[in-house]
């Protein structure tokens, strides 16, 4: 399985920064993204090593459920747009093809951010050294500026 990054687009505490995200402007129609749900389909099943029928199967596997190459094939389709992909599966596209794209366009859409692995791992200990350094300033105030 690749990494879980393969949208350029998501920026990595690898690359030293990240923009903190902002949850767009809620405006009619602004949370209609079938056709950008179709584009990150066909990116992940572009990426992987996986042939669409390998995927799945390997969905099918995972989802307990029937999946075909047909289905697959409809659901990247732009011109079916009766064929819509159930949110219930998007686990398992994921773990089939290997990637974060379904996670990483539903965050965008909320202004949240993927962060995967050592990345959650550095965020969650940044969280905590910045509780340590309020609870540091709250004993000096505490104290009346004076140390034990």
């Amino acid at each position: 399985m690749k990494s879980g990054r393969s949208d350029p687009r998501q920026l990595s505490l690898e690359d030293g920064f990240w923009a903190i995200p902002k949850p767009p402007q809620l405006l009619p129609g602004s949370l209609a993204y079938s056709d950008e749900l179709c584009g990150a389909l066909s990116h992940a099943l572009k990426e992987t090593p996986l042939s669409r029928g390998e995927v799945a199967a390997r969905m099918s596997d995972l989802a307990a459920a029937e999946i075909s190459e047909a289905t697959i094939n409809a659901w990247t389709a732009r011109s079916k747009g009766g064929h819509r992909f159930p949110f219930g599966y998007a686990a398992a596209f994921e773990a089939a093809t290997g990637s974060i794209v379904l996670q990483q366009l539903l965050a965008s859409k909320r202004g949240s951010l993927v962060l995967i692995g050592q990345e959650a791992r550095d965020a969650r200990l940044g969280q905590v050294r910045r509780r340590i350094a309020a609870l540091r300033e709250e004993e000096r105030s505490l104290m009346g500026g004076r140390r034990k």
